[in-house]
């Protein structure tokens, strides 16, 4: 037998399981009975899900049972061979996602009214759903699936099920409906519920049993939120799922091996709680471990308990703040990755507020609260039937008063060298700056060493573009054609016509994080040989007047002299350039900037027209690149400013520059009067 995994959690639980080696003999009497092992009421339970008196929120049931009833009478959506086959054919992964997505989603909104109803029409509902969803081919979405690679086919192989993402939430789905609905199922559909384990044991339990090997489990060290996600739903699966009581040792080995999968991924959590896949990933990534931690506390009734506020797992605690650490204001987020700057709005913000709760961080309560818009509804189908329960029923999150988002004036990651700083704590008016160091080798990677971001009155200005819709190419062989991913694409130099490269290897050095400034060397991410360095400082201007960001670059090109240089910005809004300059009119009614460079840099400017839909969906319909000629220059100063005030200079006055040792790019000279070529 293997050794087991012994990492953050297995510690924790130790005084409660002792040595990893014996937990799951342990696990076996601290497990609940799988018929309350989740924590969510069943529908027997009107105390909760009485439409009259139950403590269910009725605004989102009323949203919910709305979409139901449009849904009756109507075809299931059916996912087929040839939607399957897209992904191989021409890279369309989404046509198939979607139908696969809205059957489960209509299945969610059924599970939801036949609770709160308990009518007869309503449970046919999610009995058709269910039994769509035994019945078809592969719970594994075709993008995830092996068997065009081991086999060579465009359908999958039913005899070996391929346990991804799509699979878990499928198990998951189902083991949440069955918790909620068993005693309506078992009457009505006799038969149904044994279909159901079948499916689930065939397509999930033994194949997780069975490879051990699975690149999700992180055996390599290399753990990514598909861990938390599927160990998540395994987990889930399990508890309720296994209920046989001649499985009670099976169902304790399965919630044992889940317990060592998450413990992988909390090993690898850093001590600051960062994602380097960005903010929209925490959602999906340490928001589902959390999530799942949060069902295994309760189904040891506190034992397990990795959120304990007394003593929580530190990166556990410190990843709960990840999310408000990212926000710059109303529905904008610093994108890393392949996140969006303006990801959707209608986030499961009761696990985060859930979680901030367990561990006791105000900050992260608040920032989730202020999501909370009372007579909305609390939570959609979309982001699965897990989500949706939990949120109907979270009294404490129904009962939230909204109030501001934190906005923390400074952060520093150092895990993934990312620095945010804004002008004043909790507002997103003014200027806030942010910088990343870190490698081209992180998960979702975009070559994008050194690159910047400015909002203005929290909406980004200068920009990280962020990622299009999914296709084949996207995780292949090819994904650096895309030109989202290409740092050509980015806020950051390019030398001699050569970009950044990806892999681990090409790396920020020398990184050095101060008081609303981070200063790093960019030569290391280029494949440009004998490339001295790229040394670049950005900081936000607080004092002296009205703030500033300032970038400094400057470089030695070493044994790669003499090469052409370029500098790359890319804007978004409506951009308007003179010699030396450039007026932004941001997104959103944000406050207009002034971008201002030395007026002899030649430029050359390149408008994208935003023909996918997701960056369409957070951009508008273009944005705009100028490349600053830098070639023959030795360093470079760029300054950005607000300017609410058409056709005007910025609104500090030279004197106000001279007192910050801000030099005016106009006239290429400093307060006494020494050029700004080599200027630090």
């Amino acid at each position: 037998m293997p050794t087991p995994f012994t990492g953050p959690l297995a510690a924790t639980f130790a005084a409660r399981t002792g040595d990893p080696v014996e937990r799951a003999a342990s696990l076996a009497s601290l497990l609940a009975d799988p018929a309350c092992a989740l924590p969510v009421p069943p529908a027997s339970d009107r105390s909760v899900w009485s439409p009259e008196e139950g403590r269910v929120d009725r605004e989102t049931v009323a949203a919910v049972l709305a979409r139901a009833r449009v849904d009756l009478g109507t075809p299931w959506p059916l996912p087929s061979a040839s939607t399957a086959a897209r992904l191989h054919r021409d890279g369309d992964r989404t046509a198939h996602e979607e139908l696969v997505h809205s059957r489960q989603q209509r299945l969610s909104r059924a599970v939801v009214a036949a609770a709160v109803t308990c009518e007869d029409a309503w449970v046919d509902e999610v009995a058709d759903g269910v039994w769509a969803l035994c019945e078809q081919s592969s719970w594994c979405w075709p993008a995830h699936d092996d068997a065009w690679a081991t086999r060579g086919w465009v359908v999958p192989d039913l005899d070996r099920p391929y346990l991804d993402l799509g699979a878990g939430e499928v198990v998951g789905q189902l083991a949440w409906a069955d918790h909620v609905l068993g005693d309506l199922l078992d009457a009505r559909y006799p038969g149904l519920r044994a279909r159901v384990r079948a499916e689930a044991r065939r397509r999930v339990v033994e194949p997780f049993l069975e490879r051990r090997d699975w690149h999700w489990i992180g055996l390599d060290g290399d753990v990514h939120n598909w861990n938390p996600w599927i160990h998540g739903n395994v987990l889930v699966a399990a508890l309720r799922l296994l209920d046989d009581p001649s499985d009670a040792g099976l169902r304790a080995h399965v919630v044992d091996l889940a317990i060592e999968g998450l413990d992988r991924y909390v090993a690898v959590l850093p001590d600051d709680g960062a994602i380097d896949e960005g903010y929209e990933y925490w959602w999906n990534g340490a928001c589902r471990a959390l999530e799942a931690l949060d069902v295994l506390a309760h189904a040891t009734g506190g034992a397990l308990d990795a959120l304990d506020p007394a003593a929580p797992v530190p990166a556990l605690r410190a990843t709960v703040a990840f999310p408000h650490r990212m926000h710059l204001g109303g529905d904008w987020y610093l994108d890393l990755a392949d996140g969006r700057a303006r990801p959707p709005a209608e986030q499961p913000w009761h696990a985060l507020h859930r979680a901030a709760r367990r561990v006791g961080d105000e900050d992260a309560r608040r920032h989730a609260a202020s999501y909370r818009v009372p007579g909305a509804p609390v939570a959609d189908e979309t982001a699965g039937l897990a989500r949706l329960l939990r949120a109907l029923t979270d009294d404490e999150w129904l009962a939230a008063e909204p109030g501001a988002a934190p906005l923390p004036r400074d952060v520093w990651l150092p895990s993934t060298q990312v620095l945010l700083a804004r002008e004043e704590v909790g507002s997103a008016r003014g200027l806030t700056l942010a910088v990343k160091g870190g490698h081209n080798g992180e998960h979702h990677n975009h070559n994008d060493v050194g690159s910047f971001v400015v909002a203005s009155d929290g909406v980004p200005v200068l920009v990280d573009a962020g990622r299009p819709t999914y296709t084949a190419q996207t995780f292949g062989p090819d994904r650096y054609a895309i030109w989202t991913m290409q740092s050509s694409w980015h806020n950051v130099p390019e030398v001699a016509g050569t970009p950044q490269e990806a892999g681990a290897g090409f790396a920020a050095r020398d990184v050095v994080a101060g008081d609303g400034e981070l200063s790093l060397d960019l030569a290391g991410a280029y494949p440009v040989g004998g490339l001295g360095s790229w040394r670049r400082a950005a900081r936000l201007e607080r004092s002296g007047g009205p703030a500033r960001v300032v970038v400094d670059d400057a470089w030695d090109l070493g044994a790669a002299a003499p090469a052409a240089a370029v500098v790359h910005l890319v804007l978004a809004g409506d951009v308007t350039t003179s010699p030396g300059a450039a007026r932004v009119v941001p997104l959103d009614g944000a406050t207009p900037v002034v971008v201002r460079w030395p007026a002899d840099v030649p430029v050359e400017e390149t408008v994208r027209v935003l023909d996918d839909p997701m960056l369409g969906g957070v951009w508008g319909e273009r944005l705009t690149r100028l490349a600053l000629d830098v070639t023959g220059r030795e360093s470079l100063r760029l300054v950005v400013a607000q300017d609410d005030t058409p056709g005007t200079a910025a609104r500090r006055t030279p004197a106000q520059d001279a007192a910050s040792g801000i030099i005016d790019p106009t006239d290429g000279t400093d307060a006494a009067g020494d050029t700004q070529e080599g200027a630090p």
